[in-house]
């Protein structure tokens, strides 16, 4: 079986007929979210943010400080949200706007 043999599928979107690896290629991209730090460097899983202004964590009844390292963030799938873990801080969410990658 050669590649030309490959299934097509209707793309809804663009109206189109393509081959059905083209298309999940694309659907794999657009699901894809850039989350980028204050300065714009592109963050990732497992990497680790220092806090550029003091943040009062809700619930928790703490200030964490500028200059704070947190390791081992967790991108959520959305644009300005990463997951943190901090000692004495459960389920803490942090704004991509105030943290910039060590």
């Amino acid at each position: 079986m050669s590649s030309t043999d490959e299934d097509y599928v209707y793309d809804e979107e663009s109206g189109d007929w393509m081959p059905a690896s083209e298309l999940a290629a694309k659907q794999a991209g657009a699901s894809t979210v850039e989350v980028r730090d204050a300065v714009g460097n592109l963050l990732a899983d497992g990497d680790q943010v220092t806090l550029i202004k003091d943040l009062t964590v809700r619930g928790a009844g703490q200030t964490l400080k500028q200059g704070t390292l947190i390791k081992s963030i967790r991108l959520t799938g959305d644009a300005q949200e990463i997951d943190c873990k901090y000692p004495g801080i459960k389920g803490l969410v942090l704004r991509a706007e105030f943290v910039k990658k060590r």
